[in-house]
């Protein structure tokens, strides 16, 4: 430890008066330097840079956790807590997660609509529990909004529609892409909350068309439709929140890349290591 502190001050200060202070020779410290590192040490060095390219890759979001798992995809072994070490040692931090509550219209949930998923969003086969919502993003133009329709299977967003004004017609968009990618006919239960956009009599009328199960959340529950919820934060903690948008056409780009080359990926990835185990 004290060989390395001379090493980083060597250009600053004399390194026979660093050793003289620090109590070490200075024939150990250059013996130290011209010494052969360790396996460890080449190992760290090694990781450490795979960690820098991890963390650049994710525009400087992922944190320790986020790092580690992508590590054990490439095959790596390592602890946690050793990633988390490095990181420290490098000066990389990922983007901690803040809470931030909206206020959303709701209507009267339909008589013949129930809450089918009771916060299980666990899906054993894909296409058969699906969760959407809606959420805003801020550009210099105004309000850009985004809904989106997940799949609980594997946690992806399988359709999506954006639009600066927050109508019907923007979930009914997002549910039709979801839906030209279903390769079954069998019913599927899609959960929201009870935005207005949701319990309209056109969006009700078109699930109903197309063979699908609407299911809704109770009054002011957002934990009955967290896995919504939970995408829409890690999509502002990870990209929206650190950028500002000049126009909608520019949020919507961002938004798709974030989705698709990034969200997606991450989910697929993930699944794919699962299946392996």
């Amino acid at each position: 430890m004290k060989f390395h502190m001379i090493e980083r001050c060597r250009d600053i200060f004399s390194v026979r008066m660093m050793c003289r202070l620090l109590k070490v020779s200075a024939s150990g410290y250059y013996d130290w330097r011209t010494r052969e590192p360790s396996q460890r040490h080449q190992a760290n060095a090694r990781l450490s840079r795979k960690i820098h390219q991890l963390h650049q890759a994710s525009d400087g979001v992922y944190g320790s956790p986020r790092i580690w798992e992508e590590l054990q995809y490439d095959g790596e072994s390592c602890s946690l807590n050793r990633v988390a070490r490095l990181m420290k040692a490098n000066n990389l931090v990922g983007i901690p997660a803040i809470k931030r509550w909206r206020k959303k219209q709701s209507g009267q949930r339909p008589d013949s609509v129930l809450n089918h998923l009771e916060r299980d969003f666990k899906a054993d086969q894909p296409n058969v529990k699906w969760v959407t919502d809606i959420t805003y993003i801020p550009t210099r133009e105004g309000w850009l909004y985004l809904a989106v329709i997940i799949d609980l299977f594997r946690g992806v967003v399988i359709g999506w529609s954006m639009s600066q004004t927050m109508e019907k017609q923007l979930v009914i968009q997002a549910v039709l892409m979801a839906l030209w990618q279903k390769d079954h006919t069998d019913p599927v239960i899609l959960h929201s909350d009870r935005g207005s956009q949701f319990t309209s009599y056109e969006y009700q009328r078109f699930l109903s068309d197309h063979n699908v199960l609407s299911s809704m959340s109770a009054v002011g529950s957002c934990y009955d439709n967290a896995a919504a919820e939970s995408f829409f934060g890690l999509l502002k903690r990870e990209r929206v929140n650190r950028r500002n948008y000049k126009t909608r056409a520019e949020a919507r780009a961002d938004v798709f890349d974030y989705i698709e080359r990034f969200y997606n990926q991450r989910k697929k990835r993930k699944l794919t290591q699962t299946a392996l185990n």
